[in-house]
């Protein structure tokens, strides 16, 4: 059945006064009634206006955040009526100033925070460590932060105190070990899963407009849907051959170095063949970032061969602690990023070529998920200065609900 929700982007969408006949029309066999009662009340929101030739959009900075809301969660394959809920949202603004959520902090129907957390979950915007007592850390993104802003909420001062997930996450690296030695076909399988989501994520992150739908489309389905750009789905497929070939590589214990570097890039960035895998030999800048600091590029190779050099020094100890792994893979992902080798295509590099670091080492990265998307983004290019700790936090975040969500797909 159509919400008023769906009745408010239809009409926003066709920019002019529809009488309810013709909103009726747009979704098929929906009644009448309910569809005028679901527009009278977008008028007592002031979402909508009434006139004589029908119902219109009420200009207002509340209608074009809503339209905002709506259009990023239709991108990102997110049911926005879940979403669009107050009580949520303010369920949301009281977990947010916590630490972490548990039954004992949010004083709500057990049956509500259940259906709260799946929301979440589904959508991957909480952490979840326990469920039996429930102990939980929501993710602050975009997408809250406009809903916050919505109901009337006040903006957060989310200045709280990190949590260190090193131990949660060497339990749930023993599980997977165990896990995946007991069912290898079907961790194949999860790897397969993950790639698409991963492609669509890293990918929108540098503009790429297609959505997850027709991401997953392009890639396990093998259809090209109608009205996208050719370089748009080329770039996906290019990624999704060099993810595959960092995985084979990383299987097989390969090394990295500065000619895997190259090749990762290569392919990754085929469709645009005059600077795939090739070495910069001009200046460039973080668009919208001019504070961020990229190597001269006469010094590129040295300082590629520097940070090769500490790889090698780091990976000749037989037995890495999590702590040790993690603490070079966020000096890493920020070095490689600064000296920025190449004219476009860095950051893909980056995020591929450090999670090879974690994948060598049999710990599954495989995505990000869409909740951490805005602080991963805030802690590396997008920040001003660099942000090893903050980085540090976010990826022990990434682990986790990697191994998490992997451990409970091996499980069922």
């Amino acid at each position: 059945m159509a919400t008023k929700y769906d009745c408010f982007e239809f009409i926003y969408k066709n920019k002019s006064s529809l009488k309810p006949i013709e909103v009726v029309r747009n979704f098929n066999k929906e009644n009448y009634a309910t569809i005028l009662k679901q527009l009278n009340e977008l008028v007592k929101e002031r979402l909508l206006a009434k006139t004589p030739q029908g119902f219109q959009i009420e200009i207002s900075e509340k209608t074009s955040l809503l339209h905002i809301i709506i259009e990023y969660c239709i991108k990102n394959e997110i049911n926005y009526n879940l979403l669009l809920d107050k009580n949520f949202i303010r369920f949301i603004k009281e977990s947010l100033g916590k630490k972490e959520i548990t039954s004992k902090n949010i004083k709500i129907n057990p049956r509500t925070l259940k259906k709260y957390i799946l929301i979440l979950e589904k959508y991957g915007m909480i952490i979840v460590i326990s469920e039996k007592p429930i102990k939980a850390e929501i993710f602050y993104n975009t997408l809250l932060n406009n809903l916050l802003v919505y109901f009337d909420f006040k903006r957060l001062d989310l200045n709280k105190k990190p949590i260190n997930y090193i131990k949660e996450i060497e339990k749930e690296l023993a599980l997977f070990k165990k896990s995946r030695k007991n069912n290898e076909t079907k961790y194949k399988t999860i790897l397969e899963d993950f790639q698409a989501s991963f492609i669509y994520h890293s990918l929108s992150l540098e503009g790429n407009p297609i959505t997850l739908q027709n991401t997953i489309k392009i890639l396990k389905q093998e259809i090209i849907p109608a009205d996208l750009r050719a370089i748009d789905i080329e770039e996906i497929k290019n990624y999704q051959e060099a993810i595959r070939q960092m995985l084979k590589d990383a299987n097989e214990k390969k090394l990295l170095n500065i000619q895997s570097i190259l090749e990762y890039h290569k392919i990754a960035m085929k469709h645009r063949i005059s600077l795939a895998g090739t070495i910069r030999k001009i200046p460039v800048f973080i668009k919208g970032n001019q504070d961020f600091k990229t190597t001269e590029h006469s010094k590129i190779k040295e300082e590629l061969e520097k940070l090769i050099q500490e790889y090698n020094i780091l990976l000749i100890k037989n037995k890495l602690s999590i702590k040790e792994l993690l603490n070079f893979a966020v000096y890493f992902h920020n070095e490689f990023q600064h000296i920025h080798p190449f004219e476009d295509g860095n950051s893909r590099t980056t995020r591929l070529i450090t999670f090879y670091i974690f994948q060598q080492q049999d710990i599954p990265i495989l995505d990000i998920p869409f909740g951490l998307l805005d602080e991963y983004l805030a802690n590396t290019k997008g920040s001003k200065k660099r942000e090893d700790e903050n980085l540090n936090q976010t990826l022990q975040k990434i682990i986790l609900f990697n191994l998490k969500k992997i451990n409970k797909m091996l499980r069922y």
